[in-house]
């Protein structure tokens, strides 16, 4: 996850011989496969070495000291642990109160943060969500979601009337100096809907070509077969993933289909963006297999 993967930064730009451990085929399990090997790919150039495909298993401690992490591969010598295990909700009051609970054992709630029992409001990380995209409860913990449930939940409380309607999954973090985005939904969500999609990756520029400190940066857009909606998308890049994650989570909220995106009129100067901006290329790329 993405504190983990920061933690790990953080610790070799100090110096710090470290080691991560993860169970799955890469890291950062929000990203498919194939965008979050870019992202290993970022952490071994920094010096962190990654086990990937190991669980973890314990740890051997002497004297109140942990001297090794044990996986079902082998004994990763270890002066100190992190475990970055993701989040879940602290919803035991809210269950004992006799409040359902819903997606990962979260809140449920409806679109004004109202729960099930009168006079009862939730917002921020232990609630569920509405997806946009997939049109389903959810989980997701991030500040920005919070913020709007607790804003839509104080109007309420204070005799107002102000709905949440939903979120798409957007996030973005920095892991050694490569912007890591997404939004909307991953090939492995879609695929657990029975939707039928296509997808398309493409690497670019973050700028012109022949402009000056222009970085490598890759665009993954997923949409739907047949009808073009657009689903999800994926930035990895050392620059402007963030703006350019925020116009695939636009178009997400906005329900458009990558017939409309292909014609979106973004700004473009050299320094700024290609003539053909990255997600538009990815987008144009995508609509040839709808």
């Amino acid at each position: 996850g993405y504190i983990g993967l920061e933690m790990a930064e953080a610790l070799v730009l100090r110096g710090l011989k470290v080691s991560l451990v993860e169970q799955a085929d890469e890291v950062m399990n929000t990203l498919d496969a194939d965008m979050g090997a870019l992202v290993s790919a970022a952490l071994e150039e920094a010096g962190v070495t990654l086990y990937r495909q190991e669980s973890l298993q314990g740890f051997d401690v002497r004297s109140g000291h942990v001297k090794a992490v044990i996986t079902d591969k082998r004994e990763i010598p270890a002066d100190m642990v992190i475990l970055g295990m993701g989040v879940r909700p602290n919803s035991a009051l809210a269950e004992q109160a006799g409040i359902p609970l819903g997606e990962k054992d979260a809140i449920k709630v409806n679109d004004r943060m109202q729960t099930d029992i009168e006079n009862i409001w939730s917002a921020g990380d232990c609630v569920e969500s509405f997806h946009l995209v997939s049109k389903k409860p959810f989980y997701v913990a991030l500040g920005t979601v919070a913020n709007k449930q607790g804003r839509v939940a104080g109007i309420n409380i204070g005799g107002g009337h102000a709905t949440f309607p939903g979120a798409v999954g957007t996030a973005i973090s920095k892991i050694c100096d490569v912007g890591v985005a997404r939004t909307g939904l991953q090939a492995k969500e879609i695929e657990s809907l029975g939707l039928s999609y296509v997808s398309s990756k493409i690497e670019s520029k973050t700028r012109a070509g022949y402009y000056p400190d222009a970085q490598d940066i890759t665009v993954k857009v997923l949409a739907e077969s047949g009808s073009g909606r657009l689903l999800g998308g994926q930035i990895v890049g050392k620059g402007g993933a963030a703006k350019r994650v925020d116009v695939l989570a636009t178009a997400l909220h906005a329900g458009f289909g990558v017939q409309e995106m292909v014609h979106l009129d973004l700004s473009y100067a050299p320094p700024f963006s290609p003539v053909w901006d990255p997600v538009l290329i990815a987008v144009r790329q995508v609509l040839k297999k709808i």
